[in-house]
């Protein structure tokens, strides 16, 4: 693993039904914290890859989002961790390249750090997660926080399928530096 490409809402912070809007309705998971500062560590790049749709259909300011992720990273330097980048699709627009299920955010992540889909994980709790991540042919985990206990109930198309399967991100990230099936 060359990089780690995370989910923002579900997989870093609580998922809201009406959208995280404020740094004041931004709540982390519990472990997100050591989870990223386990992958800092073991020196894997961290990027979050996110919808952000509340932006485009004019819920949230860029400014606003700004705002949340300056937050967020702020919370990570307080404890020694960092993000080396957030990529963001704030396109209300199904049809957008760039917006996952469409595998846009993380071509342009795995551009940018010029790693192989076979070197990045993408680590999510949603079916487009999963789905932009094999179009491309990176490794896919689904965590069970968000929508990803729901996602398991329904059960996952074959076409998303090989995936793994943690509790949270924190378990994800220490059995996969590990090599380990938990």
């Amino acid at each position: 693993m060359k990089l780690a490409l995370l989910d923002r809402d579900g997989v870093i912070n609580v998922d809201r039904p009406d959208s995280v809007k404020s740094k004041e309705e931004f709540s982390l998971l519990p472990g997100v914290i050591t989870a990223i500062k386990l992958l800092n560590e073991a020196s894997i790049p961290v990027a979050i890859v996110t919808n952000q749709a509340v932006v485009g259909r004019g819920i949230l300011s860029p400014e606003g989002l700004k705002g949340i992720h300056d937050y967020l990273e702020d919370l990570l330097k307080a404890e020694g961790a960092f993000l080396d980048r957030i990529y963001v699709c704030s396109s209300a627009d199904p049809e957008d390249p760039r917006r996952k299920p469409n595998p846009g955010l993380l071509l342009d992540a795995l551009t940018d750090f010029k790693v192989s889909p076979e070197e990045a994980i993408v680590v999510g709790d949603d079916l487009r997660d999963l789905q932009a991540a094999g179009a491309i042919g990176c490794s896919r985990v689904l965590v069970k926080t968000g929508k990803g206990a729901e996602n398991l109930r329904k059960g996952l198309p074959s076409s998303v399928l090989p995936v793994h399967i943690f509790d949270d991100l924190y378990q994800a990230v220490f059995c996969l530096l590990n090599e380990q099936i938990c």
